[in-house]
């Protein structure tokens, strides 16, 4: 297929749709960190650090660089800005696209732009595409304009005429294909585009021996990320470090590019729970593709009720008309669109083979907790919900035609122009998800962060049980500078060989008295002074040995899986640990085991309160934990009420001095009690707003208990606010 010459590409209309996408996710930006993965990326990209696999090394540089950029106070802030860019500059680059390929349908330029830019807005605002561009909860808006970039390059290559000097727009596409992997693998999903325009345009290019090499050569170049900065960095220690894969084409650094700590399944069985058999693998890839369309319905009008149905067949419709008209009046535009549909949705279906969504049939009792994913996946699909932008501007664009071809007759002077309000259909996904999409007044995950890490004594260490209960503390500690004192410790991660040679390698930073809380500031000032001499002031010293006194190869040796003789015990002074199953003891219980063995009575032990009962039945600590607001503490003694200590039904024993200090004048109420109208934005996230919850309310009748009438109605009011933040009007 011979090129022929083209229009220039509207810029400055493209331009124009950046700036005001952006404007709209920055009115819309999160002021701080989230949940889930943001604080990780977000504080890897601080220390330049390396998150969890793959790594995400080209994330990590491009967002520190991006994070030197004075552009607000908060570094959490900057990065939700570089989320916001990204994403804004490839809705603009899908706009170039839509024009480009709306040219067969509206060789009218002024409605082409508009159909263009309409197509481009509602997918902009599409919940997923909103809500990840408002907070750097993931890396994949980098990876959402790679995709673009990748097309858009494609498109140009074709349009110019054939020669070797076109041959730089391939070129610039191989290379962002290969330097886009090194943020994540979604990037490969632009390669079907370049394909479809090669193969029907100048398939003869690949096989150009000048063409050829310089396509080794930058394909080499861009995946150097993944081998340069990954090894060198890992082997420097950063604060986070996931993998530690340093060592060139070490085992740690392949582990870590291919996910291995993840254990992804095989494309066969389908999960959950295929027997194998092709029927009923054919069944699961059926509901798996019934998640993805799930999904697709949040996208349209998810704060619409029961409008929220019309709104998604609209754009259902809209999107496959599109795709319908591109391919019958451009084919090549037609079918690089269909191979681009299919990638983001069937093939990647196929590739990730997820569990049910965390919302998937919700009420379906056959479909159990573990048959499902711990969180809606519905992130990993926002690059074709990006995409549909493109196919809705090309479905706008048979419809302005269809609408003017019936108005001609009547007005054929003004039919075009007359048809162009219908344009306005575009605006209900940025009216239908103005409440949930946005995330311009939330500071939770931030403030939860801060008030854990206060809730503990100086140089405490605190173990904790997954990502939403530790990466915002990772986040406070060493973007925010709050309580680096406290050692943290993951049960998650400690099944792993490097976050336990981290426990071990980790130097305690100083007790910083200006960050810490008024209630550790004040008993340090009275009870450490020189000379002090009593049990806290011993204990407050600064550390100067590991957390894990056991050498890096003991704890390396320590199996996933152990077996004890029944009855096996691991004393810690007057403290007894006994395992609540001897024959299925985790790498993780040990490494706890030590955690408290090594210090209890020489150094504060705290378990988080999302570890619930793990402590008290794992462990079998029962009558050795005192509750301190949101943590508890192990303690050698058996505890007996006393001077401040009282047993609550639901909390056990609880520290009263130090839980009322936390709840009344630490806490950041005014944050856990914000009005929220849709409730908590994602339910499998709640758990943090529900622990202030539980402890406020079921701290109400221990101040009874005391005759504490007034903070009792206070605690009260503070935990049926709470509970309306949850679950919203």
């Amino acid at each position: 297929m011979d090129s022929q010459p083209v229009e220039r590409p509207p810029y400055g209309w493209a331009l124009a749709t950046f700036a005001i996408i952006l404007a709209i996710y920055m009115v819309t930006l999160s002021p701080t960190t989230a949940m889930w993965d943001a604080s990780e990326y977000i504080s890897s990209a601080y220390v330049l650090g390396v998150p969890h696999p793959p790594g995400n090394p080209l994330f990590t540089l491009m967002a520190h660089a991006w994070g030197l950029l004075p552009l607000a106070s908060e570094y959490a802030r900057r990065i939700n800005i570089f989320a916001a860019v990204t994403s804004a500059a490839s809705a603009g680059l899908w706009f170039l696209v839509a024009e480009r390929w709306l040219r067969s349908l509206l060789p009218e330029r002024a409605p082409r732009l508009m159909a263009a830019f309409a197509g481009i807005l509602a997918s902009a605002t599409a919940w997923t595409v909103w809500n990840q561009s408002t907070v750097s909860e993931k890396v994949y808006t980098v990876s959402m304009l790679s995709i673009a970039l990748v097309a858009w390059f494609a498109i140009r290559w074709a349009d110019e005429p054939a020669g070797h000097r076109r041959d730089r727009w391939l070129i610039a596409a191989l290379y962002i294909l290969a330097l886009s992997s090194t943020n994540h693998t979604m990037g490969l999903l632009g390669a079907p585009v370049l394909v479809v325009y090669v193969a029907l345009t100048d398939w003869r290019v690949v096989f150009r021996p000048t063409f050829i090499a310089m396509a080794i050569g930058v394909v080499i170049l861009g995946v150097t990320p993944n081998y340069l900065y990954l090894p060198i960095r890992a082997g420097q220690h950063p604060a986070i470090n996931e993998g530690e894969a340093s060592g060139f084409f070490s085992p740690a650094l392949m582990a870590t590019l291919n996910r291995t700590q993840y254990l992804k399944p095989p494309l066969l069985p389908r999960q959950p729970y295929a027997a194998g058999d092709l029927p009923q693998n054919a069944q699961h890839l059926a509901a798996q593709i019934g998640m993805y369309l799930h999904y697709w319905t949040w996208q349209w009008g998810k704060d619409l009720g029961g409008w929220s149905g019309l709104a998604t067949a609209l754009f259902t419709a809209l999107g496959l008309g599109g795709l319908w008209t591109l391919l019958k009046r451009d084919r090549r535009a037609g079918l690089a669109a269909l191979a681009l549909v299919g990638t983001l949705t069937v093939l990647l279906i196929f590739y990730l083979n997820f569990k049910f969504g965390y919302y998937y049939h919700q009420g379906d009792a056959s479909i159990t907790n573990d048959m499902r994913e711990v969180r809606d996946r519905d992130y990993f699909f926002i690059a074709s919900f990006a995409f549909a932008g493109v196919l809705i501007a090309a479905g706008f664009a048979a419809l302005l035609l269809a609408v003017t071809r019936a108005l001609r007759e009547r007005s054929p002077r003004f039919a075009l122009m007359a048809a162009t309000p219908l344009l306005l259909l575009a605006l209900i996904p940025l009216y239908g998800n103005r409440v949930s999409a946005p995330r311009n007044h939330e500071t939770l995950t931030r403030d939860y962060a801060i008030d854990v890490l206060q809730s503990v004594e100086p140089y405490g260490i605190l173990i904790t049980a997954g990502d939403n209960d530790t990466f915002p503390l990772w986040y406070a500690q060493e973007v925010l500078g709050v309580r680096r004192d406290v050692t943290l410790a993951n049960l998650s991660l400690m099944g792993t060989d490097w976050h336990v040679r981290q426990l071990e390698r980790r130097v305690t930073p100083a007790f910083d008295l200006a960050t810490a809380a008024p209630i550790w500031r004040q008993l340090m000032s009275a009870d450490t002074a020189i000379g002090g001499g009593s049990p806290d002031a011993i204990r407050w010293q600064q550390p100067h040995t590991p957390a894990l006194t056991e050498t890096i190869a003991q704890l390396d040796a320590i199996p996933q899986w152990n077996s004890f003789a029944p009855g096996t015990a691991i004393q810690a002074g007057d403290l007894t640990i006994r395992f609540a199953h001897d024959d299925a003891v985790t790498r993780s219980d040990v490494v706890a085991a030590l955690l408290i063995h090594d210090n209890v009575g020489k150094r504060p032990v705290y378990f988080s309160s999302s570890t619930a009962d793990y402590p008290d039945v794992t462990l079998g600590l029962a009558g050795h934990l005192v509750t301190q607001g949101l943590v508890r503490k192990v303690v050698a003694d058996s505890v007996h009420p006393g001077r401040n200590v009282v047993g609550s039904e639901y909390l056990g024993a609880v520290d009263t001095a130090r839980t009322s200090a936390l709840l009344f004048h630490t806490y950041h109420v005014a944050t856990i009690t914000r009005p929220r109208p849709g409730g908590w934005y994602d339910p499998p996230s709640s758990d943090m707003l529900e622990m202030y919850l539980r402890l406020y309310a079921t701290y109400v009748p221990v101040l009874q208990q005391f005759g504490d009438s007034g903070q009792a109605t206070r605690a009260n009011d503070i935990a049926l606010k709470v509970r309306q933040a949850i679950i919203g009007k």
